[in-house]
């Protein structure tokens, strides 16, 4: 078996890069990221909490990855234990959070539409996931809303997991969403990383077997 490449980690989302938006992840993604792990460190970073994350990558996600960063990095995990957390209660305190939530609602109240459905805010460690629709409603009314949908102080989008990642010389992220207000490129465009756009899983498969699987003559 190759040794792993010190200094460098591969970095990933989740939802369009390792799984189908919103889907399961397949066996055969298992399978070729334990491959991957021989050669490389692996990470994997999403905005989703630890439970929404899990119930795509599976149960064992925190010991089948290097580094698992959910809701950002806000919390975090290396080798399979939790080694760093953040919360937008403890950031903001009480009396701020509520200022914050009272705006929230009052935006709902006031947006410009037409079928309501669900939970309106979610409240996460790291943010409020805000939307004026409902988070039941389907993708494409998601999609129409996505402009309202997050809300967090700045410089906690995935970037605020590169902190954690001092010991890397060489981070390559890999990313569906990488285009201004893609939730992804903040960290694409970093100048820690060096950023990759994916179509697919199996694009991400392709481009990872090309730059860290196969020999280079």
């Amino acid at each position: 078996m190759a040794a792993r490449k010190p200094g460098l980690i591969a970095l990933f989302d989740v939802d369009g890069t390792l799984t189908a938006p919103r889907k399961v992840v397949t066996p055969d993604m298992l399978d070729f990221m334990k491959e991957l792990r021989k050669v490389v460190t692996v990470g994997v970073v999403g905005g989703s909490d630890l439970v929404k994350i899990s119930e795509q990558l599976g149960k064992s996600v925190i010991n089948d990855y290097d580094y698992v960063f959910a809701e950002n990095g806000l919390v975090a995990h290396k080798d399979g234990k939790l080694f760093g957390t953040q919360s937008l209660k403890t950031y903001l305190g009480d009396e701020k959070l509520k200022d914050l939530l009272r705006v929230d609602l009052e935006t709902i109240k006031s947006a410009p539409i037409s079928a309501i459905q669900g939970t309106f805010i979610e409240f996460r460690s790291g943010m409020l996931n805000v939307s004026p629709i409902g988070r039941n409603c389907s993708q494409e009314e998601r999609d129409e809303f996505e402009k309202y949908d997050k809300v967090f102080p700045q410089g906690w989008d995935k970037t605020y997991c590169l902190r954690y990642l001092d010991d890397f010389s060489e981070i390559h992220f890999f990313g569906d969403k990488t285009y201004k207000g893609g939730n992804d490129f903040e960290i694409y465009d970093s100048e820690r990383t060096m950023g990759h756009t994916v179509t697919s899983p199996e694009d991400t498969v392709k481009q990872c077997t090309k730059l860290f699987l196969t020999k280079q003559v």
